[in-house]
């Protein structure tokens, strides 16, 4: 049995891992267009310094030979043939698989502003090939204009300002990281930046760039007509699946890959997992993806459940936040709020059961909040104050004095 997997990131590593335990004797190719298995986690920390190249990986130095896995780093698959069951790569070698994993994640997003996407110092920041091009031009880059200030654009500017540059964000909403936090805990992150050095533009976009023959963007015009000068920009306003090897062929694309609950696709033996497929972009998720496709790849059917992806951690300065959840509030919701020196915390309450939590200080014991929200779980009856909910309040003692567990979902 052959398993090409594309994709060297966190499903297609937990996927190897999988088929590997379930079948010893079968071959495993991974293609890679990075030539170094790294965590985008950890990519920031890499622009920053603080980071080698070498340390980024999140998996062991002997991890494909431990595993006997085939590894065909720096290539791209361009083309996948459903029914030869074969992978073309860019180098024109030609794979053919029994069972096949797309696990390919995603792509930074470029806006279609004027010189965006030609230019020669403008990046997305998804992949270490992006760092390593953005590390090398910042050694001369003084004016950094980062567009977008998600996750993404924040971790950016934090490793700018770690290097001493003149670091500008521009973001289309009036609050920073206004997908993950509300105003409060956006504007707490925003003095921190600040007090660093950082400058932020908020409730603005860019229209128009500056760019000589040289093919480097000198300045962006905004909305209002103001001018900012910069000599690179780092684009974080989104992503999209990075499903380009399915051009062409019958693999049901919408978007993302299309799958069922097995994560296979519409065409048999052909399975997609983590970004690729959209159900849930989070670190965690993909790890798991992985491991279920990996298991249905293998004959061992296994339905894939988790598909709640709401969830963010930061750390910034030293402030750590957690938040669970899409925060908005609809008509009829109890919003319950707690502030003192150290933290701030924010609940959303929906018909009794939680729908979503803000934690910005210390976050320690809070895994109980993901379990009440993907299992929305009553608690009408349950006395104790939201903020200090654990495991401990949902169980209870039968008649014979024993722990009983009490937790109900919907």
């Amino acid at each position: 049995m052959t398993h090409v997997i594309i994709g060297a990131g966190a499903a297609g590593i937990s996927a190897a891992k999988t088929i590997r335990k379930l079948d010893a004797k079968a071959d495993i190719i991974m293609v890679s267009v990075d030539d170094q298995v790294h965590s985008r986690c950890m990519l920031h920390k890499y622009l920053s310094h603080e980071r080698a190249e070498s340390s980024l990986s999140f998996i062991p130095a002997d991890f494909f030979e431990t595993f006997g896995i085939t590894w065909l780093k720096s290539r791209e698959a361009v083309h996948i043939d459903s029914k030869k069951q074969t992978v073309l790569l860019d180098d024109g070698t030609e794979l053919s698989f029994d069972r096949l994993l797309i696990a390919t994640g995603a792509h930074s997003v470029i806006p279609p502003i004027p010189n965006l996407r030609e230019a020669k110092n403008v990046f997305g920041l998804r992949d270490l090939s992006d760092a390593k091009q953005i590390r090398k031009l910042a050694q001369t880059a003084d004016k950094i204009l980062v567009l977008g200030s998600g996750l993404v654009g924040m971790d950016a500017a934090y490793a700018f300002l770690e290097q001493k540059k003149d670091v500008t964000v521009l973001e289309l909403a009036d609050r920073i990281l206004p997908k993950q936090l509300d105003e409060k805990a956006g504007k707490t992150y925003q003095n921190l930046f600040e007090q660093h050095g950082c400058k932020f533009i908020l409730g603005r976009k860019a229209v128009l760039t500056t760019m000589p023959e040289n093919d480097l963007i000198t300045s962006v015009m905004l909305d209002d007509g103001t001018i900012l000068e910069c000599d690179m920009i780092v684009v974080a306003a989104g992503v999209r699946p990075a499903a380009d090897c399915t051009e062409d062929c019958e693999i049901a694309v919408d978007r993302f890959i299309k799958v069922n609950e097995y994560l296979e696709t519409n065409c048999s033996n052909i399975y997609a997992a983590g970004d690729v497929n959209g159900i849930a972009a989070i670190w965690p998720n993909a790890m798991k993806q992985g491991h279920t496709a990996a298991c249905n790849m293998c004959g061992v059917p296994t339905p894939y459940e988790d598909t709640y992806g709401m969830k963010n951690t930061m750390n910034f300065y030293g402030l750590t936040t957690l938040s669970i959840g899409d925060g908005i509030v609809k008509d009829g919701d109890q919003v319950l709020s707690q502030e003192d020196s150290n933290c701030y915390k924010k609940a959303i309450l929906r018909n009794g059961r939680l729908q979503s939590i803000l934690i910005q200080g210390p976050i320690d014991y809070s895994g109980i909040y993901q379990y009440l929200i993907k299992n929305q779980v009553s608690l009408e009856s349950i006395n104790t104050d939201v903020f200090l909910l654990s495991f401990a309040d949902f169980y209870g003692t039968d008649f014979r004095g024993q722990y009983t567990y009490t937790i109900n979902a919907k």
